[in-house]
């Protein structure tokens, strides 16, 4: 199966959504589409994103929507198998929807401190992060790149309290460009990764440079930042 042939692919990042998967995942050229036996171990979850009914079962109906959608995105061979590069786009596009529908409030809910001032919100779940003073939204929201499995940012209401431009990890040994030091070696920083690159950072909240660099502009050590929610995975 081709998805097998390509499990440790899934660093697609937009640029993946907007222009065809052959190029972001090196896919061969198209194949004579044909079927498959196999469901495949993503099945459930592709029909659910779908919106086909959830029962794991092989049907006609599942199997040429998976076709169609594994054809438009670039996915080699063409067959209706729900594997982890079929389910790792669908996934990727399914977080993508849920940041665009949050729109400019990100804090609808109010999970996020009102009462503080101006505060950095964190919202793993969404991985989406925004500045707001008050209900007041100043920056944001932007989206973010939080901890994988094992190295889960933690949550809870935190402050900066030591900022470096120019870091550099002593444990990694990696930059670490505008890192704002929020505890225990986590920081909002400036990675040169995509947002959406699986499966994540170290428990840091990686951002794009110009989202970081917006960032250093505006909380100052001493500032409240509010982690919350947990990111899918871990």
């Amino acid at each position: 199966m081709g998805d097998l042939r390509r499990r440790g692919v899934v660093a697609l990042g937009v640029t993946a959504l907007v222009t065809p998967l052959t190029l972001a995942i090196g896919a061969r050229p198209a194949q004579a589409a044909r079927c498959t036996t196999s469901a495949g171990p993503y099945r459930k979850k592709a029909e659910k994103f779908l919106g086909h009914p959830v029962d794991g079962k092989q049907s006609t109906a599942d199997r040429k929507a998976i076709r169609a959608f594994r054809n438009r995105h670039g996915i080699r061979p063409n067959i209706g198998y729900a594997g982890p590069v079929t389910w790792g786009v669908m996934d990727l596009m399914d977080l993508m929807n849920k940041q665009r529908a949050v729109g400019k409030n990100p804090n609808k809910a109010g999970t996020c401190p009102t009462g503080k001032g101006r505060i950095a919100c964190v919202g793993l779940t969404r991985r989406l992060s925004w500045i707001q003073d008050g209900k007041k939204l100043v920056h944001g929201p932007v989206p973010v790149r939080t901890g994988r499995s094992g190295y889960g940012t933690r949550t809870g209401l935190k402050k900066v309290y030591w900022r470096n431009k120019n870091h550099v990890s002593a444990i990694y040994d990696v930059p670490m460009p505008y890192s704002q030091f929020l505890g225990g070696g986590q920081a909002f920083h400036s990675a040169g990764v995509s947002m959406w690159s699986p499966p994540g950072s170290h428990g840091c909240v990686d951002m794009t440079k110009t989202a970081a660099t917006t960032y250093w502009s505006l909380p100052k050590t001493g500032d409240d930042v509010h982690v919350y929610g947990r990111k899918p995975g871990t």
